[in-house]
């Protein structure tokens, strides 16, 4: 007759392996948002690159923006 685990053991083990795979579970589940959100991130920085794109075609190469004002003002030139 074969060896069998005792029911607490059995118990235990199940347990465990239970835990260890609800961890694996969950980190994959964070590894998917984790990307969707890099996905939506992309897409705003993308966004805003394009709507800076079309304010400095309108407003000039040259111009800077303040954000916090809509103040628009040409950029300094440094002489080296």
């Amino acid at each position: 007759m074969a060896k069998k685990l005792k029911k607490e053991e059995l118990s235990e083990i199940r347990q465990a392996l239970q835990d260890y795979n609800r961890a694996k579970m969950e980190l994959a589940d964070t590894e998917l948002r984790k990307q969707m959100i890099l996905t939506v991130i992309k897409e705003m920085k993308d966004n805003f690159g394009n709507k800076e794109k079309v304010l400095l075609q309108k407003y000039g190469k040259d111009t800077k923006i303040n954000l916090e004002t809509g103040e628009i003002t040409k950029k300094e030139k440094v002489n080296v």
